[in-house]
């Protein structure tokens, strides 16, 4: 089925006990509104609606899925459920959360805390080329507590980027969007079409994806990181793969700031998974150590720089 426009559910329509304020997103794999509970209170609902695989026509309240299609739309209704629940079970002020998930109009919803704020992308782009240091440490270190705990219930991200880290007024960072995630929670079916943004994605997203792990989300965070400075995501990790594409951060930004942190950033993008950061405690261990390690720049070329940055920070997997 050809890429093709939802249209969204009209404002003031009830869904189960929750009214539709307008709509806040539309993407290739869900549309996300803005509603009210009973209460009044404001929350963000996610409709479950692939336009690969599903068309709903305006007027409409249930989409029009052909008998082609109908078995993929349903395996990812059900992982999109099954991540529901799973998120549900979190609780950690920087990961959204989920407060109720169920079935209507012939798919599922999931209904979230709303947060007032900006994408980490918008910052990005309102503060381009005076994004701090101060604030990139922070910010991350931060984010990396919701990471932690988002792997410590055997869920993966697998599309962290800055449009998905979410800044409260108080530039708190919330982990939102765990769209890809739901691909990991369900392991006896063929996977949907995957689903990453390239630039921000690992090399092992790309292909069979066998070694998909927290090494996986580290990538993407270094790649976030690498946005922060560079105002953009880095090279796509399968354009790396064929040739020397990617400058090192320790010499692109050399002297605007610490060696240190960009020599982070470089080990988050190494292409070879084994020689990033295994954990996220590891790299937030890294992301707060204030004093430089005492290493030379190594030279250009994508091949063996990055191994020698690997010895400084490998004991602190440990």
């Amino acid at each position: 089925m050809a890429q093709q426009a939802n249209h969204p559910l009209p404002d003031g329509h009830r869904l189960e006990e929750y009214t539709i304020e307008c709509q806040l997103s539309l993407g290739g794999f869900s549309i996300v509104y803005l509603a009210s509970d009973p209460a009044g209170h404001q929350v963000a609902i996610k409709e479950y609606l692939p336009n690969s695989l599903a068309l709903r026509a305006a007027g409409e309240l249930r989409p029009n899925i052909t008998e082609e299609h109908l078995g993929a739309f349903r395996y990812g209704m059900k992982c999109f459920f099954e991540e529901g629940r799973a998120l549900a079970r979190l609780s950690h002020p920087n990961v959204v959360r989920v407060l109720n998930f169920f079935r209507a109009n012939d798919t599922v919803y999931m209904v979230m805390e709303y947060e007032k704020g900006r994408t980490l992308q918008e910052h990005i782009l309102k503060y381009r080329d005076r994004v701090s240091e101060r604030f990139i440490r922070g910010l991350f270190t931060r984010m990396l507590n919701g990471l932690r705990e988002v792997h410590a219930h055997k869920l993966l991200h697998l599309d962290l980027k800055p449009s998905n880290i979410y800044l409260r007024g108080n530039n708190s960072p919330v982990l939102i969007d765990f769209g890809a995630a739901r691909q990991t929670l369900v392991q006896d079916q063929p996977m949907l079409k995957p689903m990453y943004t390239p630039g921000y994605a690992s090399p092992e997203h790309y292909g069979e994806r066998r070694d998909l792990g927290p090494w996986s989300d580290i990538y993407s965070v270094g790649a976030s990181m690498y946005a922060c400075l560079a105002g953009k995501a880095p090279p796509a990790a399968d354009e790396r793969q064929k040739e020397e594409c990617y400058f090192p951060a320790v010499e692109r930004w050399q002297g605007r700031y610490s060696e240190h942190l960009l020599q982070i950033i470089d080990w988050c993008l190494h292409l070879d998974h084994l020689q990033r950061p295994q954990s996220v405690f590891a790299l937030q261990k890294a992301l707060v150590e204030q004093v430089p390690p005492a290493v030379h720049h190594p030279v250009a070329g994508e091949s063996g720089w990055l191994d020698r940055l690997v010895g400084i920070f490998r004991t602190q997997d440990k």
